[in-house]
């Protein structure tokens, strides 16, 4: 992300390029993707096992908690769909095939950085569980937070380094000098503050002579950034004598980007140095390289921003490219307030997407293919269900969606791993049986037994199993069941009973297990979800993996990733869980081993009532959908369908849980154009 090396540069330089600030009683603006990232990365949190996204919660927390703490008001942006100007379309190719083979060294106990699935989704649940201000942009958010930020006169808060280039009036804070866990209290005052290195742009030109800031777009795109790679640079520095500025500590790549701000700071605007680029590069290479370096210098160029009216009162965003001016308007809003992912805008603009992925046995198939299914009715509802073309989507776009001139008119490419490779294919776009078409412009006007047939019948489930259970776990069985039956090579029975076992122990949390919340007035639960947490693996004994268990709890949150996603475009039919509390990787595995030790689920959740039947109705529900000789049949393959049962009994509800305490609600608004989920 950004300008390649600028970073550990400007890090070499920190005494020279930062100053120390005291930030509170402020107003910040967060790059999103940054934060989850940096909290997720470097806070020792698993990696490996699928994550452990009750962890990743609670850290979210302490870390809002921290700046309310001091008086510091946050606006969050999140990055949207891929660009849908394909510029950065190779860029993000090759991140992924990188993605990969770190995740294959994980899944053999070497190093990598691989954010587990559900991170995301997460993220956005607990920024709506504290009322924190925050919008899903449309592409990548670094122009709309840049431009908001000036707008506003604030920092902004992120780590990608393109915010070095950025003329922001308020500067920039690196996340990786932003102490928040470590709050200094100001003696004079007594006010609260967080420890920080602040950019700013000024500063740093002052050191290069005073250099022109306008100089700085050309510099990111000469020395290489998301849109343009060093390589297409690479004739002017063959040819260009540098004057002698580079440190000797300095890698080459940071000796490069020193010398290259040195060398422009002798010209006094970018038209100048343009001109000496060009005498560099020869005639061969003139017109290449102007509209290289022209185009890629627009990207830098920031503008009035039309996000603060979303933000103070709730207005819809205007503006929009063409493509998604398209759209519907609750589809916009939901996309906008983030109810909605920007999965449909890949699948919808561009009729293409990239699959993150996972920590598995990259031996076997990708994960991904037993959320197939669920995919293809996704992508059915949004290209069957939208008759209208995109004006947005010229020839251009449309050669970009469809690379293969034979492909299918309703499909769309998929680009996912095989074996350790990156590879693409056209998936047809489908709809469930019997059901002919469902109007996208007015999905949110469907009858909701209508949209509850269309993600049953996908999932293969009867409705009395959606309803065997507490609601807001409604969704996760009904994936649960779908996964035994797609799931290659077949769980046994023990994996079921661990994954199980971690949804309840999961519940106890939600519920405040540990005599602090409602699942306090169940005699016993504090002393089982005790018993429980000590099963995790903790972080010195994270050494193994276990690649059939990581294969198969893979391939179920692929599973719960798209039925998740299913669920919000059909204006969620079964409540939205908490993902927070429906998996723990650390859990999960070393439960696994306790059960394959000859434990067993009842034993854990002994001495109270209430996990025991919360752990019954759960497996009941699920073993009437499989059928009683799953596990017994020694071929994996099963017939999904509507199937019919009578389920008896009515299920213990507990009380309802407590609300979260909410210092964030004066900056919160109400979005009269938001779907109502």
């Amino acid at each position: 992300m950004g300008v390649q090396g600028l970073t550990s540069y400007m890090e070499e330089n920190r005494r020279l390029f930062f100053k120390d600030l005291k930030l509170s009683n402020t107003t910040l603006v967060i790059d999103g993707c940054s934060l989850y990232f940096r909290l997720y990365f470097t806070s020792g949190l698993d990696q490996q096992r699928g994550g452990d996204y009750d962890s990743f919660a609670n850290l979210i927390q302490q870390f809002f908690e921290a700046l309310s703490t001091c008086n510091i008001r946050p606006f969050v942006l999140l990055d949207g769909g891929i660009d849908y100007t394909n510029k950065k379309f190779p860029t993000l190719i090759q991140r992924a095939k990188s993605k990969i083979k770190e995740a294959d060294a994980l899944s053999r106990g070497s190093h990598g950085s691989i954010l587990p699935l559900l991170t995301r989704e997460v993220f956005k649940q607990v920024l709506y569980s504290l009322h924190v201000p925050f919008i899903q942009c449309v592409a990548e958010a670094d122009w709309e937070i840049a431009c908001l930020a000036n707008q506003w006169n604030c920092a902004v808060l992120t780590m990608d380094s393109d915010f070095y280039v950025f003329d922001l009036k308020g500067g920039y804070l690196p996340f990786g000098f932003f102490q928040w866990q470590n709050i200094g209290v100001c003696q004079k005052t007594s006010e609260r503050y967080i420890p920080a290195l602040h950019f700013s742009i000024n500063k740093f030109c002052a050191r290069f002579n005073h250099m022109n800031k306008e100089l700085l777009p050309l510099f990111a795109v000469m020395a290489g950034n998301d849109y343009t790679s060093a390589g297409s640079m690479e004739t002017f520095f063959s040819r260009v004598t540098f004057p002698q500025s580079g440190q000797p500590a300095y890698s080459r790549t940071q000796a490069r980007i020193d010398n290259l701000l040195h060398w422009l700071s002798q010209f006094t605007g970018p038209e100048q140095a343009m001109d000496a680029v060009l005498q560099v590069v020869g005639d061969s290479a003139r017109d290449i390289t102007r509209a290289l370096l022209s185009a890629g210098m627009q990207e830098y160029k920031l503008s009035h921003s039309n996000l603060e009216r979303y933000f103070t009162h709730g207005a819809a965003v205007t503006n929009l490219p063409e493509p998604v001016r398209a759209l519907p308007d609750w589809l916009r809003a939901g996309l906008s307030s983030g109810r909605l992912p920007s999965f449909v805008l890949d699948v919808l603009v561009l009729q293409r997407t990239i699959l993150i992925v996972q920590v598995e046995n990259c031996r076997l198939p990708s994960s991904h293919a037993a959320s197939l299914p669920i995919r293809q009715v996704l992508y059915g509802l949004l290209l069957d269900g939208h008759r209208k073309p995109l004006q947005g989507r010229g020839s251009k776009q449309r050669k970009a969606a469809s690379a293969n001139e034979g492909s299918p008119l309703h499909s769309v490419q998929e680009f996912d791993r095989q074996s350790l490779d990156l590879s693409g294919s056209h998936v047809q776009a489908v709809l469930p049986r019997g059901l002919q078409q469902l109007p996208l412009e007015k999905m949110n006007e469907v009858p909701l037994p209508v949209r509850l047939q269309v993600l049953l019948e996908t999932l293969g489930v009867d409705e009395s199993i959606a309803t065997a259970v507490l609601p807001h776990l409604s969704l996760p069985v009904c994936v649960t069941c779908y996964w035994l039956s797609s799931c290659k090579p077949k769980p046994d029975l023990q994996m079921v009973q661990a994954l199980l076992l971690g949804i309840v122990y999961g519940e106890l949390c939600r519920l405040g297990g540990n005599q602090r919340g409602p699942a306090a007035g169940y005699p016993g639960v504090g002393a089982v979800c005790d018993r429980l947490g000590r099963l995790r693996v903790r972080a010195g004994e994270r050494k193994g993996l276990d690649l059939d268990v990581a294969h198969a709890y893979s391939q179920w949150q692929s599973c719960l990733w798209m039925s998740f996603y299913l669920n919000q475009l059909l204006c969620c039919p079964l409540p939205e869980p908490e993902c927070t509390w429906l998996y723990s990787g650390t859990f999960a595995h070393r439960a696994v081993k306790e059960m394959k030790g000859g434990s067993t689920p009842e034993a854990l959740l002994a001495g109270a009532p209430f996990p025991t039947q919360l752990y019954s109705a759960i497996q009941g529900a699920v073993w009437r959908s499989v059928g009683a000789g799953f596990f017994a049949s020694s071929s994996g393959k099963k017939r999904r369908g509507r199937r019919q049962y009578n389920v008896g009994g009515a299920t213990q509800r507990p009380p309802p849980t407590q609300g979260v305490v909410n210092r964030f609600a004066l900056l919160t608004f109400d979005d009269d154009n938001s779907v109502e989920v």
